[in-house]
């Protein structure tokens, strides 16, 4: 089987943020009594890229961008004019498809009046909001620097400015949170018209501060069922549900999550970021992941010590690798994108797929790769069946 290069995203993480919250896993730094050193740190993002062009060479020839994210942290303590530099710098090193989706994550709590209108003329095209509740004391509880009227001001202010995509995160299952709650999110989030919405589970993930001290949580039973309800409340406002925890107005799905969730290539830049790019030549997939630590990241420059980690990924782990982000998709993928993607003969998979259409988690539609709804409640445990 040959492998096929797919599509090419672009990955940028800015690490830092005012404040970071309880619930919190991402690489993400708080701000101290000295301001980060903005300017600087785009000067690096961009020596990174062109290591990471120098050392994946031809497997990259060619190959256009397709999205942009700037993910953190709060890509949004970054100044239009910092954005706009670096969207410059890597427009000049690598081409960009004439549609591609430039995503900047921001936060209600740090947006300034009149800056949407810079991101856009720099070339963001599309702005994505941690909202995560409506309720004041869930904001609270959570550690969000926001208010709900705050978040309301924040969106009608990026539509004022131009913006027509705008995607917003809302959690249930929050402390406390009721079946009540999370539709009253649900309601007040589409009643601003974005046109995306991603809805997910507050979890406890390892070492973070609600870890070591939880916060009291609904049970399994009542997070499935927001989850349920709240699914058929952004179905009835129009918002087709295209992943686990992504909802779109139609066309306006995210090319950039898509592109993960398809297994396709992206190139990580900037502190702790990841990517993957696979070579056609070699049918081989390479990931790498860069040093966690802004400071760090910020001495090495752009040369070797930048890099945290990676090397080739194992043929034995590229299904589970593959089915980790596939089965995440509610209509599933072509069977043979598993071939194209990753190189592998799907008869591999024979075993593990007859079990999972035993236990009713995939359809029985041998030319797809699509999970039931059963499937989409264990998701996990579908996956669990690829691992070497």
């Amino acid at each position: 089987m040959a492998l096929v290069a797919p599509p090419l995203s672009l990955y940028v993480h800015m690490p830092w943020c005012v404040k970071k919250c309880p619930y919190c896993d991402f690489n993400s730094h708080g701000l101290r009594d000295a301001p980060p050193p903005y300017a600087d740190y785009i000067d690096v993002l961009l020596a990174d890229l062109d290591a990471d062009l120098r050392d994946f060479g031809a497997a990259l020839h060619g190959r256009a961008i397709v999205s942009v994210f700037f993910g953190g942290g709060t890509p949004s303590l970054f100044a239009p004019e910092l954005v706009d530099r670096f969207l410059d710098g890597a427009r000049a090193r690598l081409p960009f498809a004439d549609n591609a989706e430039i995503t900047l994550e921001t936060n209600p709590g740090t947006v300034e009046h009149g800056r949407f209108d810079g991101y856009l003329a720099a070339g963001v095209n599309r702005l994505s909001f941690g909202i995560q509740s409506f309720d004041d004391d869930k904001l609270r509880r959570l550690g969000r620097i926001h208010s709900a009227a705050e978040a309301e001001a924040a969106v009608k202010s990026a539509q004022d400015a131009g913006y027509t995509n705008l995607n917003l995160d809302l959690m249930y299952a929050l402390p406390e949170q009721t079946l009540d709650g999370a539709l009253a999110d649900v309601a007040r989030a589409v009643a601003l018209a974005p046109t995306h919405l991603s809805h997910y589970q507050l979890t406890l993930e390892p070492n973070t501060a609600f870890a070591a001290n939880p916060p009291p949580l609904p049970d399994d039973d009542h997070a499935w069922a927001m989850q349920e309800a709240c699914e058929v409340a952004l179905a009835v406002a129009g918002y087709g549900q295209y992943e686990i925890s992504a909802y779109a107005r139609p066309g306006r799905r995210c090319t950039h999550n898509l592109n993960y969730w398809q297994f396709g290539d992206y190139l990580g830049i900037g502190a702790g970021a990841h990517g993957k790019v696979s070579d056609a030549a070699t049918g081989q997939v390479y990931r790498r992941w860069k040093a966690k630590l802004p400071r760090s990241y910020l001495e090495a420059g752009g040369g070797p010590g930048r890099i945290g980690g990676g090397g080739t990924v194992d043929a034995a782990e590229l299904p589970f690798e593959y089915m980790l982000n596939a089965l995440r998709l509610i209509d599933g993928v072509p069977m043979g994108d598993f071939a194209a993607r990753t190189g592998l003969d799907p008869q591999r998979l024979e075993a593990p797929l007859q079990d999972a259409r035993r236990r009713g988690w995939l359809t029985d539609d041998a030319a797809r790769l699509q999970t039931t709804a059963q499937g989409q409640r264990f998701l996990n445990d579908v996956i669990g069946l690829f691992l070497d």
